[in-house]
């Protein structure tokens, strides 16, 4: 979901003052790192974290300190993207109780072990299979869903009984600092840690042991994190991104596919990581979706789109100069000469304001394949507009790139939902719809291919951060000599048990 390493590093110290190990300031040393890495480890090897009251006493606690902090959240995600109450509330408080309570709820079930069948062969035993925590876990946290992406994972790591350091991204400063004071008031010392700053730290704490490594961002850095783990023979989930298809059919409800089209590339100002990101129209119902999508972000956002309370902001200098050159190259790259007429380029918005980062929704028709626009996640306010013919052709399309996080089909024929389903490969898949089925806690949330690899929310979190034990139980009344050499002549009658 977006992490981009930044030059403008903020250097950690240890604080030993607080509850807990929350670091910030300048450039943290390889020492203080390995130091925060011991106090994880001793605490985790105390056995506290086994305990189910333990963990249900955590969660409930951070459930509480997050409550009394709305205003401090709401202020801190306002001042680093511009989100307005209601963006902050849907997107990252409900997100993160949610999980808490979904966790309570279910923590005892998902701990019990369960009963494995033992064939007659290796009988009389049992078997069962149960979840154990894996030990110190690191959480590398973006800046789009700063607060969210920080303690989503964080539930499922103690739910399943870890420890934890978490390195949330240095481009969110007023939620990484809010973060720190949270986890330093919440936790015991040594059991969760928050270590702010930039590169450094994200280096400084890739080139130490963890027992699981939980990353959200982009594929580039993705690929350094698993290389980091890779020297360690660390697991690793990877939340990555990527150009997530949104398809219109001449079978879709075209209102309800722009409001919904529009809501889901807007929310955060196009900062999502499962965000439409480039539209595939059937060529007949193009014009009439366009109009639609045009009329639903007025009513949406009004005129002009940077009054509007609801909307947020790019989140720094560098992203805004980065989308405006997308936009740039696609609009001019997108004019087509026919007939001695220009055609395509940017049919909506473009509107941008680089003091306030404010940036309209942007359309833009005729995009080339090899326009940078097609070829990287935008993640930002910009739609490239491509038509089809056939279904069939905008599923091929779609096969040629690389497995998207999420794909969004809009149409209500049964048979174009199947072969959508059946002939493409995603994290995520939508019928009529946008983005929410991230906030589905019951489903099992994650990429596919180069969008990522492993499980978050919910049941599956947990699995994230659990170990399964096989373990057998063997009885002593019973000790058959046939397994046991000498073999001569056992082979025939272990062929037929066996």
């Amino acid at each position: 979901m977006g992490f981009q390493a930044s030059s403008e590093a903020i250097s950690p110290i240890v604080s030993p003052d607080n509850l807990n190990t929350a670091v910030k300031a300048a450039a943290i040393k390889a020492a203080d790192v390995k130091q925060i890495l011991q106090e994880n480890r001793s605490f985790f090897a105390s056995g506290k974290t086994l305990a189910l009251d333990f963990r249900r006493g955590q969660l409930e606690q951070l459930q509480t300190n997050i409550l009394g902090s709305i205003g401090d959240i709401y202020a801190a995600l306002k001042a680093d993207l511009g989100k307005c109450e209601t963006e902050t509330y849907v997107s990252e408080l409900a997100l993160v109780i949610h999980e808490i309570k979904f966790a309570l709820k279910h923590l005892s079930a998902w701990c019990r072990p369960r009963s494995q069948h033992i064939p007659i062969p290796f009988q009389p035993a049992r078997g069962r299979v149960g979840p154990e925590p894996l030990g110190v876990v690191l959480i590398i946290s973006p800046w789009n869903y700063p607060f969210q992406l920080a303690l989503g994972p964080l539930v499922s790591a103690i739910a399943a009984g870890n420890c934890a350091i978490i390195k949330p991204s240095e481009m969110a400063p007023q939620t990484s600092k809010l973060l720190a004071k949270l986890i330093a008031n919440t936790f015991p010392r040594g059991y969760v840690n928050l270590l702010e700053g930039g590169v450094e730290t994200a280096q400084a704490l890739l080139a130490e042991p963890f027992d699981h490594i939980f990353f959200t961002g982009s594929p580039a850095i993705g690929k350094v994190v698993m290389r980091a783990a890779a020297a360690h023979l660390t697991p690793v989930t990877l939340e990555l991104g990527g150009k997530n298809p949104c398809i219109v059919t001449e079978k879709a409800d075209v209102a309800v596919a722009a409001r919904r089209i529009v809501w889901g590339k807007c929310f955060n100002a196009g900062q999502t990581c499962v965000a439409p990101d480039y539209l595939l129209v059937q060529a007949k119902v193009k014009d009439q979706l366009l109009a639609a999508i045009a009329r639903t972000s007025t009513e949406f956002f009004g005129e002009d789109m940077a009054s509007s309370p609801d909307y947020g902001r790019i989140v720094s200098d560098r992203h805004f100069q980065r989308l405006q050159r997308l936009i740039a190259e696609a609009a001019a790259s997108g004019k087509q000469a026919v007939d001695g007429q220009a055609v395509g380029g940017q049919v909506l918005g473009g509107q941008c304001d680089a003091a306030s980062r404010y940036m309209a929704l942007t359309l833009i028709e005729q995009v080339p394949e090899s326009a940078a626009i097609m070829q990287e996640e935008i993640f930002g306010p910009i739609l490239p507009v491509l038509t089809y013919e056939d279904l069939a052709d905008a599923i091929a399309f779609i096969k040629q790139r690389p497995k998207p996080l999420a794909i969004y089909l809009f149409s209500t024929d049964a048979a174009q939902q199947r072969a959508v389903e059946t002939q493409t490969s995603s994290g995520g898949l939508c019928f009529n719809e946008t983005i929410s089925h991230y906030a589905m806690t019951g489903l099992p949330f994650g990429g596919v291919g180069n969008s990522g690899m492993g499980k978050a929310h919910g049941k599956a979190g947990f699995d994230t951060f659990s170990h399964y034990k096989s373990i057998v139980q063997k009885a002593n009344w019973l000790d058959l000599a046939l397994r046991y050499p000498p073999y001569k002549r056992k082979l025939p009658w272990l062929k037929k048990l066996l």
